[in-house]
């Protein structure tokens, strides 16, 4: 897994929850499951953070050649920003674990119905049902 996909993607390395017949909507056995997925998305992007500050640090020189110091500063560059979006899902994150704590993960934001297990499992720091989430990227592309 290359740095520049870490913040787009979901984490890895984790079974899908088997739903069993009649089971309750966010139960305990769910809640740890999506808590093991968030926590450990989290770690991944914290070793991330670490990597590059040691990159940077290491490989920071001082090229006499323009175009060296050039190509080194727009590598750096790409590296905070791809840093900055994860300190942003970093965020997302902990407010996903918080709503995990108050029992309030897994419910639309907006109109307060079930978000959905698989669709929590693709995007595990989703805070609208996908219809809310419809209805705000409309809304989005109407305002540009």
């Amino acid at each position: 897994m290359t740095s520049s996909t870490v913040a787009e993607s979901t984490p890895f390395n984790f079974s899908p929850y088997a739903e069993k017949e009649g089971e309750e909507y966010m139960n305990n056995a769910q809640q740890e499951h999506f808590r093991d997925i968030l926590t450990n998305w989290k770690n991944e992007l914290m070793i991330e953070v670490d990597r590059t500050v040691d990159h940077m640090r290491d490989d920071a020189a001082n090229y006499p050649d323009p175009n060296d110091r050039a190509s080194q500063e727009s590598e750096f560059s790409l590296e905070l920003r791809t840093r900055d979006r994860e300190r942003k899902l970093l965020k997302k994150i902990g407010e996903s674990l918080a709503n995990l704590d108050s029992d309030d993960y897994g419910y639309c934001e907006s109109c307060g119905i079930e978000i959905g297990v698989r669709r929590l499992e693709a995007r595990p720091t989703a805070d609208l049902c996908i219809d809310c989430k419809t209805l705000d990227e409309i809304r989005e592309k109407q305002m540009s």
